[in-house]
C-alpha cells in the first residue's frame, strides 16, 4: 500500500463524513484513531496472496456454505473446514471462484450470527490456518456481523462491569420511549433487560433477539473498533465483505430505525477506509427489504457498496414457477439498472436464510402473496414472521429449501430436476455475480428432523452432510443429487466460459407463448457477444419460431433457426452469434 497522510483527498472524505455522523468536537480524535489504524494495518504483515483475478467478470460464481455443512462424522477426525476445503479441491475447483464461508466465529445462538468473539475461529470447525487454506485456492467471502454482537461475549461482558471503554459499546434506550415506530424484522421484544455489576437495570436494544445486543455507533469507539475487525478480516484473506442486518445499524427514537442517513454514511466511510487500505475488497450489504430500498446501498455507484443482494429475485421467480407464467419476472428483469460498471446485483435463489417476502412487496398482490404461503406449508415448510408497528404480525420468510419450493413431487423424476434447473437457469442468466447455497447446488430436500428437534424453522435449511455419503449420493448414477450435481456443474462451466454472461453486459426479457417461456438476452459488454436463452415454465412442449441460428452452449448442438420447441421445463442457452476478431 502507498503512503498517506491525513491530508489526502481520501482523509478528507473520511473527516467529512464523520462530520455527518458526530457532533464536530469528536470528528478530529476520531479521524486520528482511524489514520492510526490505517497505520498500523499497513505495517503488519499480510496473510495469503489474494486472487488477482477481477471478482465482476463472467467466470465469477461464488459458493454459500456454513463451515460445517459437509463434514466427516468417522474417525479420524477431521476438522470440518478441512473437510470443506476437500470438496472444494475436488469437486468444485473448476465452476466457483469465490467460498462465501457464513459466520465461523465463536458463537452463542442464530447459528453463527450471534458472535462471541469476532477475531476467533470457532474451534469445533478449525482454526485460522484452515481458512487461509482455503483463500489460497479460492476468493473469500466473510460475514462482519456488525449491527449486532452476542450478550454472551467479552465486549457484552465488559459493557456490563462499567469498563469505561466499553460503557457506550451497545445501544441503551428508556423503555419508556415511545418506539412504535420503529421497523421490526421479528416478533421478538425491542429491548431487553440486563443489570450491570453495580446493580443498574439497563434496557439493551435487540434487533433480532435477546442474545443478540446492537453495538451503540454513537460512540465513536463502536465505529473504530468495527473497523480494525474489518482490517483484520481482509488481513486473514477476505477479499468480500458481507455487512450482515446493515439496515438497522443506526437508530433513533420517533424514526424508523432503517435505512437512516447516518447508517449509509458509515458504508460510505468503511468504504472509504478500504479504498486506503484494500482497494480491491468488495463490500456486499444484507438488506432484506423491499426492492427500492434494498438498492439504495449502492449509493452513487462508487461510495457504498460494490454489490447488493437481489433478494427480489427468490420469491419472484418462484411465484413464476407457481403460475407458470413469465410476465411479472420479465417486467421486473427489464427495471433492473446498475448505477455504474462498478457495481451489480448478487444474484442468489437460496441462502442459509429461508425465502424473504417482503421484497416483493408492491411487486405482487396480497394473493399472490399468500399463494407463496401456502406453497410453503404444502410443500412441508414454514413460514416466519415479523411484527408490525400496529401490533399485527406479517409473513417474513418461507422457510424450506429452494429445491423443495420449486418442484412437484407428483411428477417424474426428470421433470423435479428440470423444473429446480430451470430456476436456477434463470438466476446464473441474469446480469450480476450468481451465488449458490451448497444445498441447492447437491440438490438437497427439507431437513424436517433438525428443524423439528431444534424448533427453529430455519434448520430445514441447514443440513449437515456427512462427506462420505455425500459423495456416495452423487456418484450414484440416476439419483436426484447426481443429476442436479452433475447438470449444475455444467451450466457453471458454460457460463464462465462465456462472455455474453459479464455482470456488466446488457440483457432484455420477454414473455412468449402466452407467457409461458421466459426469454432472457444477454449481450458481452466489450465482446458484442450474444446469448438468447430460453425458458420454458410449463408442463408441455413448446414450439417457439423466429429462433435465429446459433449453438446451443448446454448440449453442444448447432440450431439452424427457425421453429426450436422446448420439452416441459427445458431451457436453453442458445449462443446467436460468434465474435469475429
Amino acid at each position: 500500500m502507498s503512503a498517506f497522510t491525513p491530508n489526502t483527498t481520501t482523509f478528507e472524505r473520511i473527516r467529512s463524513l464523520l462530520h455527518e455522523i458526530y457532533e464536530p468536537a469528536q470528528v478530529e480524535e476520531t479521524l486520528k484513531a482511524i489514520y492510526e489504524l490505517l497505520v498500523s494495518f499497513q505495517n503488519l504483515p499480510q496473510g495469503h496472496a489474494q486472487s488477482t483475478s477481477p471478482y465482476l467478470s463472467e467466470r465469477s460464481i461464488t459458493l454459500i456454505t456454513y463451515g460445517d455443512t459437509v463434514r466427516r462424522t468417522g474417525e479420524p477426525h477431521e476438522p470440518p473446514l478441512q473437510t470443506l476445503h476437500r470438496f472444494l479441491r475436488e469437486r468444485l475447483q473448476k465452476v466457483i471462484d469465490t467460498v462465501h464461508i457464513l459466520p465461523f466465529y465463536p458463537w452463542s445462538s442464530d447459528d453463527g450470527f450471534s458472535v462471541i468473539d469476532y477475531k476467533a475461529v470457532d474451534p469445533t470447525l478449525g482454526d485460522w490456518p484452515d481458512i487461509e487454506n482455503i483463500g489460497a485456492d479460492f476468493r473469500l467471502m466473510f460475514d462482519a456481523v456488525i449491527n449486532h454482537a452476542s450478550a454472551q461475549g467479552e465486549w457484552f461482558a465488559r459493557f456490563l462491569k462499567g469498563d469505561p471503554a466499553f460503557r457506550r459499546r451497545f445501544f441503551v434506550e428508556s423503555p419508556e420511549t415511545d418506539l412504535s415506530g420503529v421497523t421490526r424484522p421479528r416478533t421478538s421484544p425491542l429491548l431487553t433487560p440486563f443489570i450491570r455489576k453495580d446493580g443498574e437495570v439497563i434496557h439493551v436494544w435487540t434487533t433480532f433477539s435477546a442474545d443478540q445486543v446492537d453495538l451503540d455507533y454513537r460512540d465513536p469507539a463502536t465505529l473504530v473498533a468495527i473497523l480494525e475487525v474489518i482490517l483484520f478480516y481482509v488481513r486473514k484473506g477476505a477479499q468480500v465483505l458481507r455487512l450482515d442486518a446493515i439496515a438497522y445499524m443506526w437508530k433513533e427514537a420517533h424514526t424508523a430505525c432503517i435505512h437512516l442517513p447516518q447508517t449509509h454514511a458509515l458504508i460510505r466511510l468503511m468504504r472509504a477506509v478500504l479504498d486506503v487500505a484494500a482497494p480491491k475488497v468488495t463490500l456486499i450489504t444484507e438488506t432484506n427489504v423491499p426492492h427500492a430500498e434494498n438498492i439504495s446501498y449502492w449509493g452513487d455507484g462508487a461510495d457504498e457498496a460494490q454489490l447488493v443482494y437481489n433478494f427480489t429475485l427468490p420469491p419472484l421467480l418462484l411465484h413464476t414457477l407457481l403460475t407458470r407464467q413469465a410476465n411479472h419476472l420479465a417486467a421486473w428483469i427489464n427495471t433492473l439498472k446498475t448505477p455504474s460498471a462498478q457495481t451489480a446485483f448478487f444474484n442468489f435463489t437460496a441462502s442459509h436464510d429461508g425465502i424473504g417476502v417482503r421484497p416483493v412487496e408492491g411487486i405482487l398482490n396480497g394473493e399472490q402473496l399468500s399463494g407463496l404461503v401456502n406453497l410453503a406449508l404444502e410443500r412441508g415448510g414454514r413460514v416466519s414472521y415479523k411484527r408490525n408497528p400496529d401490533g399485527s404480525d406479517s409473513p417474513y420468510e418461507l422457510n424450506l429449501t429452494y429445491v423443495d419450493a420449486c418442484i412437484d413431487t407428483t411428477e417424474p423424476i426428470e421433470f423435479q430436476v428440470r423444473r429446480f434447473l430451470l430456476s436456477q437457469g434463470v438466476m446464473l442468466t441474469l446480469a450480476g455475480v450468481p451465488a449458490i447455497y451448497l444445498h441447492s447446488l447437491v440438490g438437497s430436500h427439507n431437513d424436517l428432523e433438525g428443524m423439528i428437534q431444534s424448533g427453529i424453522n430455519r434448520r430445514i435449511n441447514r443440513a449437515k452432510l456427512d462427506f462420505d455419503q455425500l459423495i456416495v449420493e452423487l456418484e450414484t448414477p440416476g439419483s436426484f443429487r447426481a443429476r442436479v450435481f452433475e447438470q449444475y456443474c455444467n451450466m457453471l462451466r458454460v457460463r464462465r466460459a462465456c462472455s455474453a454472461f459479464h455482470p456488466a453486459g446488457a440483457q432484455e426479457a420477454h414473455s412468449l407463448n402466452d407467457d409461458h417461456v421466459l426469454a432472457l438476452e444477454r449481450t458481452a459488454p466489450e465482446t458484442g457477444e450474444k446469448v438468447l436463452a430460453l425458458f420454458n415454465l410449463s408442463g408441455q412442449d413448446q414450439a417457439l419460431t423466429g429462433i435465429p441460428s446459433g449453438l446451443n452452449l448446454l448440449t453442444g448442438v448447432p440450431f439452424s433457426g427457425g421453429t426450436l420447441t422446448l420439452a416441459a421445463y427445458e431451457m436453453c442457452w442458445l449462443q446467436v452469434n460468434r465474435h469475429q476478431p
